[in-house]
């Protein structure tokens, strides 16, 4: 097996979405002065950092930049000057809690800046599975690092936990892969998201739960397929996860969809799966792109056997993406997932690729963030 290193991002302090240069000035100042960790975005703010930061401030063109995002607390308007009328209707778009004038109003800012909210919010993780062909064995990955994670979480650490989350509808069900599919319990269709959150506690007692203690949010089959989940309740649930400190794996379609799309956004981390052949490559290619458009926190896993002696190095290389894991052939997989679903050995292959994903999972700087 070979790893490379990756660097995971943490979780802001605060998040800045400002042009003006002389309020970037006057930010970088303050939080200077009140000690903060102050990152300024430098391209679209995506759904994670977005949520997860303590403070934002946004002016005028950042808030017309972020019409999509949900309502939070704590996201302050400045504006170089006296507040205008176009100041105002921003903030109101986006929901601020205050607007505020550069230099006038910088007193405010700078209390604001020094605030610290009561207690600390479990920061959990999202990593995305994704195949970079077809037949590359992304649910079988995926299913393979929830189940490691649920294995090394153990019944001594009931605080935590692991949700594998489908939201590949055309997948066949991530339950039937785990032999659990006729276990009662809540999949995509039966989940109700009333403004745009779901409760965590009420999501984990739901839902079909694995021997391992791994909890699985699936498509359905059937009459109770309904073409999988909303963009919406994708991103409830995985807030719902994060909250909680879970660990939250995701098997994603490799074609575009919308909640597939959402779920690459708001991932820490984007495992693409890819055979060790040249057409395999060839085939990632494209999925490594659109990935990249959507999230810079890219690792490879591939998987052998190579028929053509095609090393995993070499291919990673070629790549341009880090290699996270190369998986030998899994003995007797078809015939496991035939007789009783994935039950993995603590010496398999698989079981050992998985764990390297969640070894660069665990590196990420965890700084819970807080709430009021």
């Amino acid at each position: 097996m070979s790893i490379d290193h990756i660097d995971l991002p943490g979780r802001a302090g605060v998040l800045g979405v400002v042009s003006a240069p002389d309020v970037v000035r006057c930010l970088r100042s303050i939080a200077a002065a009140t000690d903060q960790t102050f990152v300024e975005a430098s391209g679209p703010v995506g759904r994670t950092d977005w949520m997860s930061a303590d403070l934002v401030v946004v002016d005028t063109p950042g808030a017309r930049d972020c019409p999509s995002l949900p309502r939070r607390d704590r996201v302050v308007l400045v504006c170089d000057g006296a507040p205008t009328l176009d100041d105002w209707r921003a903030a109101t778009e986006i929901g601020a809690d205050r607007v505020l004038g550069i230099p006038d109003d910088e007193p405010a800012l700078v209390a604001t800046f020094g605030e610290r909210r009561g207690h600390t919010v479990a920061d959990g993780t999202v990593v995305a599975i994704v195949g970079g062909c077809g037949g590359a064995g992304t649910s079988t990955l995926a299913a393979a690092v929830a189940s490691v994670s649920a294995r090394r979480q153990g019944a001594g650490r009931p605080s935590e936990w692991t949700l594998l989350l489908d939201a590949d509808p055309f997948g066949g069900g991530l339950d039937l892969l785990l032999g659990i599919e006729d276990r009662p319990g809540l999949r995509w269709s039966g989940l109700e998201v009333e403004g745009g959150r779901v409760a965590a506690d009420a999501l984990r007692a739901a839902l079909p739960v694995h021997a391992s203690g791994l909890s699985v949010l699936s498509c359905g089959r059937g009459d109770d397929r309904t073409g999988g989940p909303t963009p919406a309740a994708v991103s409830a649930v995985l807030d719902a996860g994060r909250s909680t400190g879970a660990v939250v794996v995701c098997d994603v379609p490799r074609h575009p969809t919308p909640a597939g799309d959402r779920v690459l956004e708001d991932a820490d981390l984007v495992v693409v799966v890819v055979p060790a052949t040249v057409r395999g490559g060839v085939a990632a290619e494209r999925v490594l792109e659109r990935v990249g458009e959507r999230n810079v926190n890219r690792g490879l896993v591939i998987r052998g056997p190579a028929p053509g002696g095609l090393r995993a190095r070499d291919l990673a290389d070629s790549l341009g993406v880090p290699l996270l894991a190369s998986v030998r052939p899994e003995p007797r997989i078809a015939t496991m997932l035939d007789r009783g679903g994935l039950d993995l050995g603590r010496r398999s292959p698989l079981a050992d690729g998985a764990g390297a994903v969640l070894d660069v999972l665990a590196s990420r700087p965890r700084r819970g963030r807080t709430a009021s």
